[in-house]
This record gives C-alpha cells, sequence and structure tokens, in this order.
C-alpha cells in the first residue's frame, strides 16, 4: 500500500450530509404528493396545478415565446393537408 492518507472523518461527512440531504427531499416531496393528493380531493386537475407551477418558473419571455412557437406550429398542422389527401395528390 501506499503512504497516502485518506480522510475517512471526512469522506464520512460529504456522505453523511448528502445522506440527510436526501431525506430530506424525500419528506418534502411526501408533502408535495399530499397537497396535490388535498388538491385532487377537492376537485382540482392536478396536470393543470403542475403546468401552472412550471410556468410560474419561467419568465415572462420564455413564457412569450414558448406560446408563439405553440401557435405556430398548431396553425401549420391545422394548414396542413391531411396525410391520406397528401397520398392522393
Amino acid at each position: 500500500m501506499s503512504d497516502v492518507t485518506i480522510p475517512g472523518g471526512r469522506i464520512r461527512s460529504f456522505v453523511e450530509r448528502v445522506e440527510n440531504i436526501d431525506s430530506e427531499l424525500q419528506e418534502l416531496n411526501e408533502q408535495k404528493k399530499e397537497v396535490f393528493s388535498e388538491a385532487k380531493g377537492e376537485g382540482f386537475d392536478v396536470k393543470i396545478l403542475k403546468e401552472i407551477i412550471k410556468l410560474r418558473k419561467q419568465d415572462q419571455d420564455e413564457r412569450d415565446e414558448r406560446e408563439s412557437l405553440l401557435d405556430l406550429y398548431m396553425r401549420a398542422m391545422e394548414t396542413a393537408p391531411a396525410e391520406k389527401e397528401a397520398k392522393a395528390a
């Protein structure tokens, strides 16, 4: 073996810190599930709530760009001939 010493205490410290964070994240995810379950119980659509949360994380410019692209793609798709029509031509 080499004479290099590995700071085991420091490694343990990092590992335990990450394990604690993982535990906290698991608890927070459980709380989030409970909130969504409560909202669903009151008749709210959880998918829509998640979409709102996703949109609120974006800045206004990102949202505007996304909505513009979505509108552009939808209009392009609606004006394109259907596959059956394109094959017949």
